[in-house]
């Protein structure tokens, strides 16, 4: 169910305590994908989990700006403090939580937000009347997950996939040609870069000429089913702690 297309009556007669809360970012993906992809990939894994998963489970409105000045260089990208990311996050779920949703699972779209996640779903999990995980789906497609780049094949293929009309397909060659083959400006082991205009031209890291419909259909596959899974983990979870912790 998701809570922008229900009436307040209709949630309130869904019996769960389960939702997803997408989470994306609005930031260049290059010359050929929208500056929505994040929000786009991770409210169509959401979507395609819940239309999987055996039970009820509230689907939130997706957050759709998330922590992206690495990109500020490039026009339309939008941003916000790690803090202000983290504090709306945890009200959102506040919210869920104050109507009986208190499992929620983050599903997020961005590597940006990755870090700033984690930290809040356990700030969430050990002072608030709920439990959340974050899940990021490029890191739940197997081998892929070694292809992800940005603006790449992997981003680039689920939109082929399920947004097909969002991929300007004729500027796929210009994407690859200026784009980079890796995240960053290293010296062993220490990335001396912290915008993407540093180390590539368009804002593309990796060939998204390497990208098709079928492996959007793979990768949403193997997203769908991990987020099933866990969605089934969290459902079953007990909550409860030893008063000493």
């Amino acid at each position: 169910m998701h809570l922008e297309r229900a009436t307040w009556t209709a949630v309130d007669a869904t019996e769960t305590d389960l939702a997803l809360l997408p989470i994306g970012s609005t930031e260049q993906h290059g010359p050929h994908a929208p500056l929505g992809t994040d929000t786009l990939n991770a409210e169509t894994v959401a979507d395609a989990a819940a239309e999987r998963y055996d039970d009820p489970v509230v689907v939130a409105p997706s957050v759709p700006v998330g922590i992206a000045e690495e990109h500020r260089q490039f026009t339309g990208t939008l941003w916000t403090s790690e803090s202000t990311f983290k504090a709306y996050v945890r009200d959102i779920v506040g919210s869920l939580s104050h109507h009986g949703f208190d499992r929620v699972v983050l599903v997020n779209g961005h590597g940006g937000n990755t870090a700033a996640l984690r930290d809040v779903a356990g700030q969430i999990s050990r002072h608030d009347d709920a439990y959340a995980v974050p899940f990021t789906w490029f890191d739940e497609v197997g081998d892929h997950s070694s292809r992800m780049g940005h603006g790449g094949p992997l981003e680039t293929a689920l939109l082929q996939h399920a947004v097909p009309d969002a991929v300007d397909d004729d500027r796929l060659e210009e994407a690859a040609e200026n784009g980079s083959d890796r995240w960053g400006d290293w010296q062993g082991r220490v990335n001396l870069a912290f915008d993407s205009a540093e180390f590539t031209e368009n804002g593309v890291v990796g060939d998204p000429r390497e990208a098709s419909a079928a492996l959007g259909e793979e990768l949403l596959e193997l997203a769908a089913d991990a987020l099933v899974d866990l969605l089934s983990t969290v459902a079953d979870r007990d909550l409860e702690r030893p008063d000493h912790r």
